[in-house]
């Protein structure tokens, strides 16, 4: 009778050996003085057959029925059940009992669809492979009883192509279908839907059932626009970025499946760029445009928005790409300061100008909130001469037709304030900023070019009068004690909130025009004697 010892059983045995399967399997053929007659380890390749259609002997058909993948039997098959009476010439004897140590290697049905079975399942699954999609993902490969054939990991690439179009064997093609980013599951392949009865002509051979662990990281179609989602607004949104416009802006950068790529935080400074000029990828050009200054969106980007299939960096190929980001500030090379008033006296008629000396003041701020500087904080105020070009052009600008009282706030877009290059340590460069100020005293300043004037008659011996001892030469020192004094008994003002000495040795310097460091009668001329004389000379 028929002898069948299972000398190793798997603990997992998902499928059996029935009638009309399709086989593989490994066996070493000997009588039973263990003389050798065949193997199918000899010839390097498993015996494949279909089982119960009398294509084997009927005590191996009868043998094979119930054994599972990597299952281990022993067989002993009597004559009758094998080769007879009349054995097989110059190899099997008449009436041989023969032995046969069978391992089985594979197993499938010509009525098998391809099996998928998912382990892993993301909580949020947006979007799943359709047809036409691209995907990208990791794979191993192995056959039914475990060998590993083939393996993206290690490679260390992914395996990027589109999916039901033909790219791929078509039981790939089908597993793949419905799987969400970051989904890792099994797909089972009959041989029809692989490599056939060829194989692959390598590492695949003929009629191999095909077991892929695979995990998906990536998923687009070509026809993908870029994707807005988790937007968070500011309630107050006056302005929305637009075409043309220079924008700051953090960062993370990741792919689809979370792997971080960059990051401005980690460089603690912002992303600095024009918005729909092509100074970015596409896709980002596309996502910036509409934004609020404190606006956080999260933008996510196909390939062909953004680096395409060579990829960059640590950006492979065909990736798509996920940027979440907090916007900072935008301006427009065309802006101009903006004016806010909150307060103004109801006796506003001394408005400051150019030349006035002004004590103000201020908080400064970036136009997402972030405090710079404050007076407040230093317990005194900020004084300069309006105009002068003692604060940046903006604020000069800005504190233009004050009153004393008044509370504004002022916008400076970074081309009328610290530039491109900012104040290392202090301020960030191309950064808008926000001045809330309050004038708190106002110092009329002299008419433009004047740095000091008469507060009545001219003495027509003036020159007599500034040289003390005399001589016909005036001295910087007589000239200082002179106009000292004249502004000491209030019969002249100098300009305010200007250096005294600096100021007298530039009207000093300004007279002595043959610069000896003395100024004589000749020399001598008033503002306005200078300005008859260029006239007549015109």
């Amino acid at each position: 009778e028929l002898g069948v010892e299972r000398r190793f059983v798997p603990e997992s045995c998902p499928r059996a050996v029935r009638p009309g399967d399709f086989v593989r399997y490994h066996y070493l053929g000997s009588f039973p003085d263990g003389t050798r007659f065949d193997s199918s380890y000899d010839r390097g390749s498993t015996f494949n057959v279909f089982v119960g259609r009398g294509q084997l002997i009927a005590g191996m058909d009868q043998a094979l029925v119930g054994m599972c993948v990597n299952e281990r039997r022993f067989v002993k098959i009597p004559p009758k059940l094998a080769y007879g009476s009349e054995g097989v010439p110059g190899v099997i004897p008449p009436n041989a009992v023969l032995h046969f140590d069978v391992l089985l290697i594979d197993l499938w049905n010509s009525e098998d669809e391809v099996q998928v079975q998912t382990y892993f399942k993301p909580e949020k699954c947006p979007r799943t492979v359709q047809v036409s999609d691209f995907v990208r993902y990791h794979y191993n490969g192995t056959f039914l009883d475990g060998t590993l054939f083939d393996s993206s990991h290690n490679r260390m690439r992914t395996y990027d192509t589109y999916v039901g179009i033909g790219w791929l064997i078509p039981g790939m093609d089908q597993g793949l279908l419905g799987m969400c980013v970051g989904e890792k599951r099994i797909i089972t392949i009959p041989p029809f839907l692989a490599y056939g009865e060829d194989g692959d002509g390598k590492e695949i051979p003929g009629q191999a059932s095909l077991v892929f662990d695979v995990v998906l990281l990536d998923l687009h179609n070509p026809k993908d626009g870029i994707t807005i989602e988790n937007q968070i607004v500011p309630e107050s949104c006056e302005r929305r970025s637009q075409t043309g416009d220079f924008i700051r802006y953090h960062y993370n950068g990741t792919l689809l499946d979370g792997t971080l790529f960059d990051s401005s935080y980690s460089r603690n400074h912002t992303y600095d760029t024009y918005v729909g000029r092509g100074y970015v990828i596409a896709g980002m050009d596309e996502g910036l445009l509409g934004v609020c200054t404190g606006e956080k969106r999260r933008i996510i980007i196909p390939p062909h928005l953004g680096y395409g299939e060579e990829g960059r960096g640590k950006i492979p190929g065909s990736a798509v790409l996920v940027f979440d980001i907090h916007v900072v500030d935008f301006h427009n090379p065309s802006d101009s300061v903006g004016i806010t008033v909150h307060y103004k006296p109801s006796n506003c008629t001394v408005l400051s100008k150019k030349g006035d000396y002004l004590k103000y003041h201020y908080n400064a701020s970036l136009l997402d909130g972030t405090l710079l500087d404050s007076t407040h904080s230093l317990g005194k105020t900020y004084n300069i001469v309006l105009g002068s070009g003692q604060v940046v052009l903006g604020m000069d600008i800005g504190l233009q037709d004050m009153c004393v009282g008044e509370r504004r706030t002022v916008v400076i877009p970074p081309h009328l304030g610290y530039g491109e290059d900012g104040v290392e340590g202090e301020v960030p460069g191309s950064a808008v900023l926000v001045f809330d100020i309050e004038l708190l005293e106002l110092v009329s300043g002299l008419p433009e070019g004047y740095m000091f004037v008469w507060n009545g008659e001219v003495s027509p011996n003036l020159f007599e009068e500034i040289d003390q001892n005399h001589d016909g030469e005036v001295l910087l020192e007589e000239f200082s004690e002179y106009i000292q004094t004249q502004v000491d008994t209030g019969k002249g003002k100098l300009a305010p909130g200007f250096d005294f000495e600096k100021i007298v040795k530039n009207m000093f310097t300004n007279q002595d025009r043959d610069g000896n460091g003395k100024v004589t009668a000749e020399e001598f001329k008033l503002k306005d004697q200078e300005a008859r004389e260029e006239h007549d000379e015109l």
